[in-house]
């Protein structure tokens, strides 16, 4: 947004306007005691040239600014294609609201059918959603639905589920009064499936896991009787890996901040979701369809809304009110600007850098990987010092990674979380070797 300043009276002007002579006035409902209503904020006043100069000193004084990220956990640093920016901020898109009218809102709709068939190609499945919050919510969101469909209250969930979609799929379903049954990791940190119950609405599994490692999807449905297999994933890995769809997965999400959205401290962020036709009217979200009007032109409606808030509110399926239709957006022009082809370079980038910093770690003494088992780009290591202190040093040298967290059964191990994406480098991945072998 443009910064343009108010002068002194551009807000008199506006004070006659609405009646009020003074700002005192027009804040005069707000208890002096509750806070300090005009104490200053930011910078003074300046022009607009100085205002970019000041802030671009204060930017610069950052020193998260200045660092590289090997930050994993479900939010990754991706490089980003201009077009997505020059798309998404077209005022059409930018400013457009929920499609209530289809016939004025062709180019939303088209958007959200546009998304929702990438999807769909993405992970192997047959329907989508227009977009859901985030992964979290989105893999909550899977799990209700599978009790709806199963309804025996108790879902089997791996531990090799990323804590944080983990709490945040225990609040949902300890509302909603669902019992959830842990499936433990085995020494290659990778889900324990042989002994899930029988009687349970789901099996939730995450691909690559909260390790990195790659999950045993082949069998998996079968091993499982009549529970509904929800997978989580991770979009960029789909690149080069088969889909979930393709191993029977009943329910697919994922996290899609990796499909053109920055790091942004964490938001905003991209539920994917997608399921089978079968289970069309029991999932949560909106879905976008394209038909033919009676001159056989092509239209785009709302073919789908679950959620039932207009008239019906207590069959909702959802509580969810809306999509994250402009991040939706930026993953729909990200992979229609990569295609499968760029899409699967970007995903062999991944793994190629990834790997090769696992082989120069793990060649310096006191380091290995603390699970043997396949990974797409992001692992745990194993080290023989604190994890705190290895971290702290890695900071100093302007790179940031981060400690194991979350897992009660490895708290006495020293291990550390590497992820790397596509935007390391050859220098930047031997630096961070240096580093952690104490050589810098």
């Amino acid at each position: 947004m443009r910064y343009i300043a108010n002068t002194d009276a551009d807000r008199q002007a506006m004070l006659d306007a609405i009646g009020r002579s003074s700002l005192d006035e027009l804040f005069s409902d707000i208890p002096q005691t509750v806070a300090d209503r005009f104490r200053p904020i930011g910078i003074p006043p300046q022009s607009e040239f100085d205002v970019v100069r000041t802030l671009s000193a204060i930017a610069s004084d950052n020193p998260a600014a200045k660092m590289v990220p090997f930050l994993g956990e479900g939010i990754y640093d991706h490089y980003t294609p201009s077009i997505v920016s020059h798309i998404t901020g077209r005022s059409e898109f930018y400013t457009a609201y929920t499609p209530y009218q289809p016939e004025i809102s062709q180019g939303t709709l088209t958007t959200m059918f546009e998304y929702q068939t990438l999807v769909c190609e993405l992970v192997g499945m047959e329907v989508a959603n227009a977009s859901m919050y985030d992964g979290a919510t989105a893999l909550a969101e899977a799990a209700l639905m599978a009790d709806r469909i199963r309804k025996t209250g108790r879902i089997a969930v791996a531990r090799s589920l990323h804590p944080h979609l983990r709490r945040t799929l225990d609040t949902y379903c300890w509302a909603a009064g669902i019992e959830r049954i842990e499936l433990p990791f085995d020494s290659a940190g990778r889900c324990d499936s042989s002994n899930v119950p029988q009687d349970v609405s789901a099996v939730i599994v995450q691909t690559p896991n909260t390790f990195g490692v790659l999950e045993r999807l082949e069998g998996l449905k079968e091993r499982i009787g009549e529970a509904l297999l929800i997978v989580s994933t991770y979009p960029i890995a789909l690149g080069i890996l088969e889909p979930p769809g393709s191993y029977g997965a009943d329910i697919v999400v994922a996290e899609g901040q990796s499909l053109g959205l920055p790091m942004a401290f964490g938001g905003p962020l991209l539920g994917l979701f997608a399921t089978r036709p079968e289970y069309l009217r029991q999932m949560p979200g909106r879905v976008a369809g394209r038909t033919l009007d009676e001159d056989g032109n092509i239209g785009y409606v709302m073919a789908s809304q679950t959620r039932e808030q207009h008239i019906r509110r207590q069959r909702a399926t959802s509580n969810i009110c809306t999509n994250s239709a402009l991040c939706a957006l930026a993953a729909t022009v990200y992979l229609a600007t990569l295609g499968a082809d760029g899409l699967r370079q970007i995903a062999e980038l991944n793994l190629e850098k990834a790997h090769y910093l696992a082989d120069r770690l793990t060649g310096l003494d006191g380091v290995d990987l603390l699970f043997d088992a396949p990974f797409f780009n992001e692992f745990i290591l194993r080290v023989s010092e604190d994890p705190g202190t290895l971290c702290a040093r890695a900071k100093a040298a302007g790179f940031l990674v981060s400690p194991l967290r979350g897992f009660d059964e490895l708290d006495d191990t020293h291990a550390v979380r590497i992820a790397v994406t596509e935007k390391r480098s050859k220098e930047e991945l031997d630096a961070l070797t240096d580093v952690v072998g104490g050589r810098a």
